[in-house]
């Protein structure tokens, strides 16, 4: 009894405070996206997925570092104290959370990793680009993506090279590689994990940040800028596949409002680069994380104290 009810105290609170949290945040983000959607776009696709990663992670430092360990030490065992039905319900709620998330990555992984081996069944090596290797497949769609986590490729389809010039294949093949260093498909599975309603809004803003902070990564000047924007129009002229969304980084997205910002973007670059968009600076978050490490080690065994009262409360 005395380890059901500390699972079912865990992940009440996971629970509780991971949807609190969300609701914020869904509420919220859109006031910060204003305040720093002009900083550089990588800045801003970083930020964004620290804000939506931030109630999952949170509720999990909390459950972790005080709710377990509070139960663990100040709990005592000998008590056969009946588990009350409101723990018992945010409890079940809380773990039909974690496995409705962990079973939607698994479904993303599964339906990647088929998709990925249907594309490849035929692929012929090609020269390999920063480390990376490079594919080239037979169907013609998807055109061009980055797929795999562990193991990263890009793969380029017979068409997409037929289709593109030399300069155009290689500032493509440079956006691919940036989504590989930036670990884009790492960041969408965590995504699947954390499925929450209300985010779908910020979670397309940030794909179209780390579109964009791809296509940064992948031009140094304006001609090679202009390449990028018309190998974007060449390869639309393909289509796009709505599977090669989930767990991997295509070049030609399935939003077709994504890619005329994108273009428009890359067309107008001279422009954008002459204005410097300002880079935010890490000093003020690790100036905040100092203060808040610090609070909680002076006030960690009151905290454990405080939280051990309000589950006490909730058990009953």
């Amino acid at each position: 009894m005395f380890a059901l009810r500390g699972i079912a105290i865990s992940f009440s609170v996971f629970f509780m405070v991971y949807c609190a949290l969300s609701v914020a945040v869904s509420v919220s983000w859109r006031c910060v996206y204003r305040r720093v959607r002009h900083y550089r776009v990588h800045c801003v696709a970083d930020l964004l997925f620290a804000i939506r990663i931030f109630p999952f992670v949170s509720a999990a430092m909390i459950t972790a570092a005080f709710t377990v360990p509070s139960f663990l030490l100040l709990e005592p065992r000998t008590i056969k104290e009946p588990l009350g039905g409101a723990p018992l319900a945010l409890g079940i709620c809380g773990a039909l959370l974690g496995g409705v998330g962990i079973a939607r990555a698994m479904v993303a992984l599964l339906r990647a990793s088929r998709n990925v081996s249907g594309w490849t069944a035929q692929a012929e090596a090609g020269t390999p680009m920063a480390k990376v290797p490079v594919l080239r497949i037979r169907p013609s769609i998807p055109a061009m993506t980055a797929a795999g986590i562990l193991r990263p490729r890009v793969l380029v389809s017979g068409s997409a090279e037929s289709l593109l010039s030399g300069a155009e294949l290689q500032t493509t093949l440079r956006h691919e590689i940036a989504h590989v260093r930036r670990r884009d498909n790492l960041k969408k599975l965590l995504l699947c994990v954390m499925a929450f309603p209300g985010m779908r809004k910020l979670e397309s803003e940030w794909l179209e940040a780390t579109e964009m902070a791809a296509d940064d990564a992948a031009v140094s000047n304006a001609g090679e800028a202009l390449d990028l924007a018309a190998a974007l129009i060449k390869l639309s002229r393909l289509g796009s596949n709505e599977a090669v969304s989930d767990l991997t980084a295509a070049l030609v997205q399935t939003s077709a409002s994504i890619m005329n910002a994108r273009v428009e973007r890359l067309i107008r670059w001279t422009d954008e680069r002459r204005e410097a968009p300002r880079q935010l600076s890490i000093g003020y978050g690790l100036g905040a994380a100092v203060i808040i490490v610090t609070f909680f080690a002076f006030t960690y065994l009151q905290l454990l104290s405080e939280l051990h009262t309000a589950t006490e409360w909730l058990m009953r």
